[in-house]
């Protein structure tokens, strides 16, 4: 069956998006900050000084210039299948005129783990020129273990049991500018989960969860969504101080190829202030970020339930096992510092603290867990102001290390 969704998922891929032009004026907010990276350094200088690389000219307008930023690293990968090699490689660019143009960029970062573990995750941000229209898009292929508790807080570490299973993911959305920083659209969301079993063949992973749905071999979601955002930022790489607010419904009905008819809404909200506005090139930022994330009916997978570390861009709970906690709804809070260490930019610093709340074995906001950490910033390319960050975070029974490009938020 995975082989024709594979195929389908080629065929929608290749669909047009008709697209019209509105006015730019006002696009980008009057007061937002734009750097002026002359001054600052970043690792592709250092290279360029060491080797003695003298860059010729660009023959291509600035605005249309790509930068690059790539990131290999051993890492640990979900299940305790030990050391992975991740590849982390993000493209940038204006499409537009940098004034009334959000940079547009384009992730990929496949993992392997010399043990048959692996995924090929692409993601993609897309701003038209004069942010007329956004176009969103994840698409992933995962063998992909992971650790589950079940639902709720019910159980500790080390009453755990490990899952087993494929997963292919394919979202695509496209909004409209309506009003300045205003967006509204329509996107179509799919979630195939197959081969889902638990790694020891004595447990069942239907009693064990207490939860049918999504538990028994495969799972297959097929829906379309209603999107708004609001965004005020014009880099998500690394966000100056602005506004974020995302709003998706999902509706999974059987028509469209889902084993069960089930509807799910997940809200987004961040928030970004700089706390030294009067130096723009100096990283003094303050970031405020929640979500809730919740299904209406008890239809939805199980592996399609909200879970921690699995938002979209499976950022949220650093220093918290990725699937530690699993609910019918949750709800997500984090907040972070960030400065510049040194003055060219190179390196920075950022503390964080986050929190969140399941509903399951307990009531949502009953029982709440926190983790915290600490990270460095190294700018990578600060033409599209990419910093390669290392974070460590601890919670309860749990501490890891996080690499990554760009900022978690």
């Amino acid at each position: 069956m995975y082989y024709k969704v594979i195929a389908s998922l080629i065929l929608l891929s290749c669909v047009p998006v008709a697209l019209s032009a509105q006015d730019a004026t006002s696009i980008i907010p009057r007061d937002s900050i734009i750097r002026d990276t002359s001054a600052q350094t970043d690792l592709i200088d250092l290279a360029k000084k060491f080797f003695r690389i003298r860059p010729q000219k660009i023959r291509v307008e600035r605005d249309k210039k790509i930068y690059f930023s790539i990131l290999p690293v051993g890492a640990g990968v979900p299940g305790g299948s030990g050391r992975a090699l991740i590849t982390s490689t993000t493209a940038a660019t204006y499409l537009g005129p940098q004034r009334t143009t959000n940079i547009s960029s384009a992730t990929f970062m496949p993992y392997w783990n010399f043990k048959g573990r692996f995924g090929l995750p692409l993601r993609t941000s897309i701003w038209l020129p004069d942010n007329t229209w956004t176009i969103q898009g994840d698409t992933r292929f995962l063998v992909y273990p992971q650790y589950t508790w079940g639902l709720g807080n019910g159980r500790d570490y080390g009453e755990e049991t490990l899952v087993n299973y494929k997963y292919i993911r394919f979202y695509q959305s496209a909004l409209k500018r309506i009003k300045p920083y205003l967006f509204a659209g329509m996107g179509y969301n799919l979630d195939y989960h197959f081969n889902v079993k638990s790694d020891d063949p004595n447990v069942d992973l239907g009693e064990y969860t207490g939860y049918a749905n999504g538990t028994d071999g495969n799972s297959f979601s097929s829906g379309v969504t209603l999107n708004v955002l609001y965004d005020t930022r014009n880099n998500s790489i690394n966000p100056l101080p602005g506004a974020y607010a995302n709003l998706i419904y999902q509706i999974n009905p059987t028509f469209l190829g889902s084993k069960t008819k089930w509807n799910s809404l997940y809200l987004d909200v961040r928030k970004y202030l700089s706390i030294n506005p009067e130096n723009p090139n100096q990283q003094n930022t303050l970031g405020f970020w929640s979500y809730l994330s919740t299904v209406f009916n008890s239809n939805a997978p199980y592996l399609d339930l909200p879970s921690i570390g699995w938002d979209p861009y499976n950022r949220s709970g650093r220093g918290i096992d990725q699937n530690r906690y699993r609910g019918k709804t949750l709800f997500y809070l984090e907040s972070e510092y960030r400065r510049d260490i040194t003055r060219n930019g190179l390196l920075g610093f950022v503390v964080f603290a986050n929190a969140n709340t399941v509903s399951g074995s307990k009531s949502l906001f009953t029982s709440w867990h926190p983790a915290a950490g600490t990270g460095l910033r190294i700018k990578f390319n600060k033409g599209s102001n990419t910093n390669i960050g290392i974070d460590y975070g601890v919670s309860k029974g749990y501490n890891s290390f996080i690499f990554g490009l760009g900022e978690a938020f």
